[in-house]
């Protein structure tokens, strides 16, 4: 029943992609995430740039990168042995990876002139205009994905929980930002149950970490983002 109901949302997401592009327009960016209360590093690394024709490609290839992350850190738990976290982390991985597959069709759609690697706005460019766009750079591609470090098998389980929640906090505000800029049907339907589903997801990873005597108040910055 679960995976028929994530092949459903796949399919929902899939479905309004043609529309999603006859419906993109110019448009100014809307006000900055209300709320957020995570350091400033956290909003550069996840600065999309401002709205404008070129915003939704610019959106897709950095969550890209950014779910990319998340798949990388929930594979060192897979076969972790602690109950609920082994399949928190397949859970995550399973429902990123159909996004990914899902903007990545959306891209090929929407942008076939568009750069096979993805693509940045470069400082002080045009938001309209393709020709403005630069390769995203190594380390623009670390930074989104938040992969800064690996586990030992000793320190996995924590480094898997309570990096994850710093990783959702970082797709939260992606999530936000996209609600302020696009106008794309499809992206802003995906940027809602990316709230939903992370908000959840924060929840279950905040309640692991207390299982184990965990429970430092940097886990509930990102609470404001909560809500769409």
């Amino acid at each position: 029943m679960r995976r028929a109901l994530a092949c459903l949302m796949l399919l929902s997401l899939l479905a309004p992609a043609a529309q999603g592009q006859a419906d993109h327009q110019h448009h100014h960016p809307g006000p900055q995430v209300p709320g957020a209360s995570s350091p400033p590093a956290e909003h550069g690394v996840h600065d999309l740039g401002p709205a404008g024709s070129t915003y939704d490609l610019r959106w897709i290839d950095a969550m890209v990168q950014h779910h990319t992350g998340a798949l990388r850190m929930s594979e060192f738990v897979f076969d972790i042995g602690v109950p609920g976290v082994g399949s928190l982390g397949k859970e995550i991985w399973r429902d990123q990876a159909q996004e990914i597959k899902a903007m990545g069709q959306w891209r090929k759609a929407w942008y076939p002139e568009a750069p096979v690697d993805p693509v940045v706005l470069k400082s002080g460019g045009n938001p309209d205009a393709m020709a403005d766009l630069t390769r995203m750079s190594t380390a623009q591609i670390q930074a989104m994905q938040m992969m800064g470090s690996t586990p030992t098998r000793e320190n996995r389980v924590n480094w898997f929980l309570e990096g994850m929640l710093a990783h959702h906090g970082g797709a939260l505000m992606m999530a936000h930002d996209a609600l302020n800029k696009s106008t794309n049907p499809t992206i802003r339907r995906l940027a809602r149950q990316i709230i939903v589903a992370q908000r959840r997801e924060i929840l279950e990873l905040r309640r692991m970490l207390r299982r184990d005597g965990f429970n430092q108040p940097e886990y509930y910055r990102f609470d404001a983002l909560f809500s769409i």
